[in-house]
Formats: structure tokens, sequence, C-alpha cells
């Protein structure tokens, strides 16, 4: 009985050294002769307030945690990221209006998208309430020979407005932090949409439209070389005059508490229905060819001068394309 309260004891008190969290058995009881591989235990009694030693210096090496995500279940209705399966079905008919019927949208190089592994879409970004991202996610879903949900980085503030947060939720957007996209693309290998300019693109106003904006600091481009996946540069062009920006009004911006308040053909003066008026405008989608980072290995997102370099290469591939693409638009209503 005492040996009995006693395993019960120790079991309470520490975490399991076969728990897959700390890498399995300790090496030590496997026969490794290098304690510094050994993994440590939680002492409960110990001392919060020592001064750590060399010995706990050491690092520890755990257990690539990719084995112990579960694969994708299709029977799921709610994901871990929270996008609901039923919610997307129950908008597909709206986004597909407008993907089939109002935008009338072209794709071109959809084969380039991955069937099964994980990678990083990186896209202009434009207009207000940017129809944009919905758009990509509809190509993929519905000219991919095998279609997938697409996640997308979104920044914090859209979690602060009540609904607007719920719904975008729902249908895939994830908080835009390093952890999350690394578990999506490297654990999960799923596909992520991001817009490297962020709020910059979206502010743009209608003179300034297809001018790309700078790509921040590429920490889009650190994400991918850390969880060994490509970059798929995706250009749009049709956004800019689906939703176009006019003027902004800082006073209206800061009474309101808004990321910025533009002043455009349907808003303010239709206020919240403006969502969904968008102009006509034919929309193009280019996924262009991936680049890979394999070669360079994990260091090379410590090495500031190459993520910047890289993410500048990829921003002048896009402005590329979107050049090349209004050249050879002949109308903005009908291509």
């Amino acid at each position: 009985m005492e040996a009995r309260r006693a395993t019960q004891t120790e079991r309470r008190r520490f975490l399991s050294s076969g728990s897959p969290l700390l890498g399995g058995p300790l090496a030590a009881e496997a026969g490794a002769e290098d304690p510094a591989v050994a993994t440590a235990t939680y002492d409960a009694n110990g001392d919060v307030y020592r001064i750590p030693t060399e010995e706990d210096r050491r690092p520890h090496p755990l257990r690539d945690l990719q084995s112990l995500v579960p694969e994708p279940d299709s029977e799921r209705q709610v994901d871990d990221w929270g996008r609901s399966e039923r919610i997307y079905h129950l908008m597909e008919p709206v986004l597909n209006f407008y993907y089939r019927y109002w935008f009338r949208v072209e794709v071109e190089g959809i084969e380039r998208i991955p069937a099964t592994s994980g990678a990083l879409l990186a896209s202009n970004h434009s207009g207000a309430l940017p129809p944009d991202a919905p758009m990509i996610m509809q190509a993929i879903r519905n000219e991919h020979s095998s279609p997938r949900p697409l996640y997308m980085l979104g920044e914090h503030w859209f979690k602060c407005y009540p609904g607007v947060g719920l719904f975008t939720n729902k249908i895939g957007l994830v908080s835009a932090h390093p952890a999350n996209a690394h578990r999506l693309l490297h654990d999960e290998r799923r596909l992520v949409l991001v817009f490297p300019e962020g709020q910059k693109g979206t502010r743009k106003l209608f003179w300034q439209r297809y001018k790309l904006r700078r790509f921040g600091r590429g920490g889009f481009v650190k994400t991918a070389i850390r969880a060994g996946v490509p970059i798929i540069p995706v250009a749009v062009i049709g956004a800019e005059e689906a939703m176009p920006i006019f003027a902004h009004v800082p006073l209206l911006q800061r009474l309101t508490g808004l990321i910025y308040f533009p002043i455009n053909h349907v808003f303010p003066h239709f206020g919240l229905f403006a969502a969904g008026m968008y102009m006509p405008a034919k929309f193009k989608i280019r996924f262009l060819e991936p680049v890979h980072f394999e070669r360079y290995g994990p260091d090379a997102a410590d090495d500031v001068a190459f993520v910047q370099q890289a993410a500048d290469d990829i921003r002048a591939r896009i402005q590329i394309a979107l050049n090349e693409m209004l050249r050879e638009r002949t109308s903005v209503w009908f291509g």
C-alpha cells in the first residue's frame, strides 16, 4: 500500500520521463554516456530563486512535435484554429457568387500550389474591406485538383471588433504570430496566406493602386525558412477597383476607433451595408513560381541581410507580374 501511494505521489509531482513531450525515456536510462542529453525533470520542492548553474543552461533537445499533431480529420466541423466547415459551407454560395459572377475571377498557375505539403502564399493587398483574400481562397477551392483549406494570417485588431473577429475566425483567419504560422506550416503542413504589406496595403488611395508598399522586415521570409516551406508569390488585380479609397478622414478615424476611415463610393453613406457593395471589377489571380530556401538551412532565418534581400526579391516579382497583368488588361470591368 505504501509503495502504491509513493508511486502515485511521484506521478503527481513529476512529469513522466516517458512522456512524448520530453522526447521519450531519459537518455541516462537508455544507456547514454553523455549526461548532457538527459532530459531534466521538474522539482516541485526546488528553490525557485536559485541561481542557474552551467548544468542548468545546457540545452535539452526535445522531440520534433510534428509526429504528435493529429492528421486532419474531415469529420470534424471545427478544427483547432476555430475554422468551422459548417459556417464555411453556409458562406460558400455567397463567396462563389462573387467569384464566378461578380468578379469573374481568372486564375493562372494554380498548379504551383502543392497538393499535400505546406506552403506560404504571399500576395499584394488592396482595397477597403479587401476582397482579395476570399477570392484567393475560392480559387484554390474551385480550381485546384486537390482543394484544400487556406488559412489567412491577419492583424490582431480583427479580434477586437464584435462579430467581425468571430466570423473571420470561422472561415480561416488566424492571428499573425510566428508560433501560429510555424505550427500551421511545419507541423500541420497547411496552406497559409499572408499579406506582407499589412495595413499599408489596404490604406492606399486610388491613385496609388498597384504600387506595392514595403514588405516590412521580412518576417514572412523568416517564417518560411524556419518552417521549411516554399513561398509562393501571388499577384492580384481587380481589388483596387472593386473597393477603391478616394480619401481618408483622420478625425473620424480617431472618433470611431477604426484603423482608418475611408471615403469611397459606398462608405460612409451606406454604413455597414458597404461591406458587400463591391464594384464588379474583373479579377485576375496569378500564382508565380515558388521560392525555395532548403539549400540555405534554418540558420538563414537569423541573417538579417539575407532575409531582407529575399523579401525585396519577392516584392519585385509580384510588382513585375502586376505591371505585366495591367499592360495586358484592356478593360477594368471586362478584362
